[in-house]
């Protein structure tokens, strides 16, 4: 019998990986949210959702986060158990 949604572990969306990975990545260089923001060209209120799951965020800012970050893109929406 296939298990139902009620019988299945909470399974992380991509929108938890990314919150968790970015406040993980972001913490590791010692950047405030506004210094992240400033250098990704974004504005701090708009990361601090993110980092919250609290926005839906374009690929284009994902990117533009992994820039300033030094990291591939994907590595954004990984699951990581660090950030678990």
């Amino acid at each position: 019998m296939p298990p139902t949604n009620a019988s299945k572990a909470h399974r992380r969306t991509a929108r938890e990986h990314l919150a968790g990975n970015l406040v993980l990545m972001r913490r590791e260089r010692g950047w405030s949210q506004e210094d992240l923001a400033l250098e990704a060209g974004l504005h701090r209120t708009f990361v601090a959702h993110v980092e919250r799951g609290a926005r839906n965020i374009s690929l284009d800012n994902i990117e533009k986060l992994a820039v300033v970050l030094g990291v591939e893109t994907y590595c954004l929406l990984r699951p990581s158990s660090s950030a678990e």
